[in-house]
């Protein structure tokens, strides 16, 4: 069970109170830049989890049960903590409300079809979301620990209005192909 993809997933999981503590003091510059180091660091294990599962063969039920949540867990933190911190603020924070409603809509939704037995492939404009996400909030880290350079913080919240619209898009289409499956 513990093959190195699943090491890595759960890397994810156990390195998420790293990252928050990192960026728990707004002012810290230090600390931003650090966690945008770890942030990386997820992401990239995030990529290899799944590349490797699948090229060695290894894919797992305990991965597949697990790369879901690291992500979740580990994007539910990050908005917490920079919505906490002002980094995403005002208005902005509807757009992280959004997601953080669509990672929890969509993994209800996914739980339920599986009692089903029904499964819903991610499509490839969900994955440009997770992309545009991801690198919305890796901006957002980096702009705390590079205050200076205001155009990465305003970029980057762009980039998360961004992901808020396609997480709509993809979110209704989930939503739409479970729907036929409710009384």
């Amino acid at each position: 069970m513990l093959t190195l993809p699943n090491i890595l997933t759960l890397s994810r999981i156990f390195t998420v109170p790293v990252l928050v503590a990192l960026l728990w003091w707004p002012d810290w510059e230090i600390g931003y830049l650090a966690a945008f180091l770890v942030y990386c660091l997820m992401g990239i294990t995030d990529y290899f989890d799944g590349y490797l599962a699948r090229s060695q063969g290894t894919v797992s039920k305990l991965g597949i049960f697990l790369d879901p949540i690291a992500d979740k867990i580990m994007v539910a933190s990050v908005i917490l903590i920079l919505c906490a911190n002002q980094n995403i603020a005002g208005w902005h924070v509807i757009a992280a409300l959004v997601i953080l409603l669509r990672e929890i809509t969509v993994s209800g939704l996914r739980e339920f079809l599986a009692g089903l037995q029904v499964s819903v492939p991610v499509s490839k404009l969900a994955k440009w979301k997770t992309t545009v996400q991801l690198i919305a909030f890796g901006g957002l880290i980096l702009g705390g620990g590079l205050p200076q350079y205001t155009w990465i913080h305003d970029t980057s919240l762009g980039l998360l209005w961004l992901a808020a619209l396609l997480t709509i898009i993809t979110g209704w289409d989930y939503l739409r192909a479970g729907l036929k499956y409710m009384d």
